[in-house]
């Protein structure tokens, strides 16, 4: 039996309000991928981007079906070609390297802090939606979103290896640098596959990365003012010199 004009109308809305439910939900899959690499890259600056290139060159399927390519958007392609997934695996490989050998760690923070924040704007901004446009807006957003947190994440990273190399002369730090390596890979997995839980595993990992900066600055301050008063105290208990 032919559809009424009626049924025609009331299919034709049912499929355009479908069309715009999925594409909002993609909106709000990709802004959650964006933080959730963003945060990745506090750990290790290139491993989210390389995994993040190499799952869009592999045309990789995450959450609910949608491909990551499609997710990234026509103007970030370049990301999942060949080339671009082959020069950030080498310098995935190189910067793991890295890490792994003494003293030099901690001197690549000085490096990795601002490329951190840099490598976390960049990769949510490419997630953001297309409504965004791509003017300076979009990427004051992304900095305070994508670069924030990978900042935050950064700097609790830096602490902790201070913290091993101050207490262990280093040797702990290895045992430091692979969990920042699993916490990159896991983060930047998860960002990828399930994004909405990597959303809400990032808000855990700020709200306890926010707190442990604060605690050790919070130290350091308190540390300073004992040893001005130290200071004080001694050089108020000298003996004057006799005129």
């Amino acid at each position: 039996m032919p559809q009424s004009h009626s049924d025609i109308k009331e299919n034709f809305d049912t499929s355009a309000i479908r069309v715009r439910l999925q594409s909002h939900m993609n909106e709000i899959v990709a802004i959650f991928a964006g933080v959730g690499l963003a945060a990745a890259c506090g750990f290790r600056v290139f491993v989210p981007l390389f995994i993040a290139s190499l799952a869009a060159n592999a045309g990789v399927e995450g959450f609910g079906g949608m491909d990551f390519q499609a997710l990234l958007g026509t103007d970030y392609e370049w990301l999942g070609s060949t080339p671009v997934t082959v020069a950030l695996g080498v310098a995935t490989v190189l910067e793991i390297g890295s890490y792994y050998i003494p003293w030099l760690d901690n001197a690549l923070d000085a490096v990795a802090t601002p490329a951190a924040v840099v490598a976390g704007t960049f990769i949510s901004g490419a997630m953001l939606p297309e409504f965004m446009g791509d003017d300076a807006f979009k990427w004051i957003v992304a900095a305070i979103m994508g670069g924030g947190t990978a900042g935050v994440v950064q700097g609790a990273s830096v602490i902790t290896r201070g913290a091993s190399t101050a207490s262990t002369g280093g040797v702990g730090n290895p045992a430091v640098s692979t969990g920042e390596l699993g916490g990159s890979v896991l983060t930047a997995g998860l960002a990828i596959f399930l994004p909405i839980l990597a959303g809400i595993l990032v808000l855990v990992m700020l709200a306890f990365f926010i707190r442990t900066i604060i605690r050790y600055f919070s130290r350091r301050a308190k540390r300073r003012r004992y040893a001005e008063r130290v200071i004080e105290a001694s050089s108020s208990s000298g003996t004057p010199r006799a005129d």
